[in-house]
């Protein structure tokens, strides 16, 4: 594995190297993105928040955002975003499978994916962020409670297009833009019971995605890179006091 702010612009044999940080659920997208479909890739990891110096590789690449991660270079070109990475991803390696977007001839499918792939950025990550961030125990329930309403919402979704689960996934038979999408948060969804003890990821509200979770998180190329939920745990009590925020003790060990 190359070194942070090493000549990276190579990478695998395909062209591809992958700056990110452990933590974050749009690094973890791009990685679901290449390993659900077996394209090898260099991963390099960035010490973002340890002595804050971010790799000269990695400003250069995202100078838009100062730096953020993901950014995937292929071939030393850089691409930014987590949903426009996945999306590339797809587009640049289309005979590797599965394909994450509806390859059919109909647009509205591949629109409909765009839609909802979005809506766990507008909608499911703001929501979340009360649980990480807020500042009493009352806020950050409250919080909790309203993203259980967006899961409530995702599982509708997931009811039509699964044909009322017969399918595996938002995909269907294979995860596809979707899954990845707002799979990248599961880990962070999990790890909210030990912030603030709701299960937002409740199998008596949400059965089918708590059902896909499970699945999803089972995959060949997910399993082997998922975040441990204990850690990330762990590591929001640092980032809290990072930016200051009140103490508020883990509510109970997280499973």
């Amino acid at each position: 594995m190359a070194a942070a702010g090493a000549e990276a612009s190579c990478g695998s044999e395909e062209g591809l190297t992958l700056l990110g940080f452990w933590s974050s659920p749009f690094v973890l997208r791009a990685r679901l993105a290449l390993n659900l479909k077996g394209i090898p890739y260099t991963y390099v990891e960035e010490d973002l928040f340890g002595d804050r110096t971010k790799s000269a590789l990695l400003l250069a690449s995202n100078p838009a955002h100062g730096g953020k991660v993901p950014v995937l270079l292929h071939y030393g070109r850089p691409v930014a975003e987590s949903l426009v990475i996945v999306e590339y991803i797809d587009e640049a390696f289309p005979d590797r499978h599965p394909r994450l977007l509806p390859s059919g001839p109909d647009p509205h499918k591949r629109a409909a994916a765009r839609f909802w792939a979005a809506y766990v950025d507008q909608k499911l990550l703001p929501t979340w962020a009360p649980v990480f961030r807020g500042r009493t125990l009352e806020e950050r329930v409250k919080a909790a409670a309203e993203l259980v309403a967006v899961l409530e919402t995702l599982e509708g979704v997931l009811a039509e297009w699964s044909d009322g689960g017969r399918m595996k996934f938002f995909g269907g038979e294979s995860a596809g833009l979707v899954d990845v999408a707002l799979g990248g948060f599961i880990w962070w969804l999990r790890a909210s019971e030990a912030m603030c003890g709701v299960k937002t990821i409740d199998p008596a509200r949400t059965p089918l995605v708590a059902a896909w979770a499970e699945r999803f998180s089972a995959l060949d190329g997910v399993r082997e890179i998922v975040p441990d939920v204990p850690r990330l745990a762990e590591y929001h009590l640092v980032k809290r006091a990072g930016f200051g925020l009140p103490f508020l003790p883990l509510h109970q060990p997280p499973q």
